[in-house]
């Protein structure tokens, strides 16, 4: 059995499992507030398969133009074997989110774009179904997930854009802690336009600066 090893700060925990199966994501579980997150794994495939068909027309507006076979098994093991190459190069880290007490899949967080050197930062990208949308979820993963960039990834900087017209991804980074840096013009192609987007930052140094936390006030996203 592999040794298990957990982290403890403040309402925030990270549990990492030491010797993970070889080509397989290292199962790292972290947890705050309301969610728990993990690394995708095969057995996910049914809830994401329903979560995301659930919200298609939901979430279509808000991102790349979805392939047709984008929701079968194989291109899930496509996207998982992606997710294990990039989290073992160093490149991305790939999480979901789940309901802390009930254990739904809610959504889902990643790091892209993993840069090093002198650059130390990374893009994040994030999703959330539905059924959940507007209930402090993806404000409670966001800490989550800053902390472990910052105190495990070691980044510097972590960077997110959103569709100008998207005001609930803007308060969740904004309640969240990143700030407004510029507009980048026709910076994606979402939904089959190119689309301009607002660009966000949050540094170490604001983490730090707010003792440990990157965000105050009411969780409605």
């Amino acid at each position: 059995m592999a040794e298990k090893k957990t982290v403890h700060r403040s309402s925030f925990s990270i549990v990492r499992f030491l010797q993970p199966k070889i080509g397989a994501m290292p199962p790292v579980r972290l947890a705050y507030g309301q969610v728990v997150l993990r690394s995708p794994v095969e057995s996910d495939w049914r809830e994401w398969l329903s979560l995301r068909s659930h919200s298609r027309e939901f979430l279509k507006p808000w991102e790349p133009t979805w392939g047709p076979d984008v929701l079968t098994r194989t291109a899930w093991r496509r996207r998982l074997r992606g997710y294990a190459r990039d989290w073992t190069n160093d490149r991305g880290y790939a999480f979901f989110v789940f309901h802390a007490e009930n254990g739904r899949l809610l959504g889902g967080v990643t790091f892209n774009n993993v840069r090093r050197g002198i650059v130390q930062a990374s893009s994040l990208g994030y999703w959330i179904g539905q059924p959940h949308a507007g209930q402090g979820y993806m404000t409670d993963a966001m800490q989550a997930v800053l902390r472990y960039g910052f105190d495990h990834l070691n980044l510097h900087r972590i960077e997110a854009a959103c569709v100008t017209d998207n005001d609930a991804s803007r308060r969740v980074l904004e309640k969240s802690g990143f700030r407004r840096e510029g507009l980048a013009r026709k910076y994606l192609r979402i939904d089959g336009h190119w689309r301009d987007h607002h660009t966000f930052a949050i540094l170490r140094e604001d983490i730090e600066g707010a003792g440990g936390k990157a965000t105050a006030g009411d969780e409605s996203d």
